[in-house]
């Protein structure tokens, strides 16, 4: 699932399309930190996600248009989310096959998405007072995920409430956290896994699929931080 920094794919954004995109995020979505913005773009984990979701009055789920029309990947389409006006809009618009469910279809959705290995990202939009929009990213095909990813600025853009802890005399190093790090914040080196906590946003990912529980989530603000890499001596 990961993808690499520069890495590029058959039916990809053109540099020029990311632009465009980045634009409307900076009027939209915005992204800049420590500075007033029109909005917040951070990444959740699974427990953030239901109580957002529990909060909504409305919520649609429909297809991911992002990976619908570059199909870089084999993750679930049928993953994004809206909610309250904006799944309003959804339903007005009739674009991606948007259909109002449950708090309960809501939560399969999320659960099935997260078991697929795809991140969790909110929008909170200017003038609303918390997440209207909630996508569940592959950084294959989706523009923002994808795109932060490949040009290697996910660290200055992204926020998140917690990143991985490790436990590292639990850690048998079997590399399957490796494998589901999008964000590239573990590797293997001489059989053993290394773990660079500055590169963590906390979506979780690595959590749910540790053989020996050797790793959760604490609040961001808790972790240890500057922290060695876990594995380099």
């Amino acid at each position: 699932m990961p993808t690499r920094m520069g890495q590029r794919y058959s039916r990809d954004y053109t540099e020029e399309r990311l632009r465009e995109i980045a634009d409307d995020l900076d009027k939209a979505v915005t992204v800049p930190v420590n500075v007033m913005v029109e909005a917040e773009h951070r990444v959740y984990d699974l427990s953030e996600m239901k109580e957002i979701l529990r909060a909504a009055e409305k919520i649609v789920l429909q297809d991911c248009g992002c990976k619908a029309e570059y199909g870089n990947c084999d993750s679930p389409q049928r993953t994004c989310l809206n909610l309250d006006r904006s799944a309003d809009q959804a339903l007005e618009s009739e674009e991606y096959n948007p259909q109002e469910v449950s708090l309960g279809e809501a939560v399969e959705a999320l659960e099935m998405s997260h078991k697929a290995g795809l991140v969790h990202m909110a929008y909170t939009m200017k003038g609303d007072d918390r997440p209207t929009v909630i996508c569940s990213c592959c950084p294959r095909c989706c523009h923002t995920l994808g795109g932060l990813l490949r040009f290697g600025i996910s660290t200055q853009v992204l926020t998140s409430s917690y990143v991985a802890e490790d436990d590292v005399e639990s850690c048998i190093d079997c590399g399957v956290c490796v494998d589901r790090c999008v964000f590239m914040a573990r590797s293997m080196t001489d059989g053993k896994m290394q773990y660079d906590v500055s590169n963590c946003f906390g979506c979780g990912l690595c959590v749910s699929t540790c053989p020996t529980d050797a790793i959760g989530l604490v609040p961001r603000e808790d972790s240890i931080g500057p922290r060695p890499v876990h594995g380099v001596a």
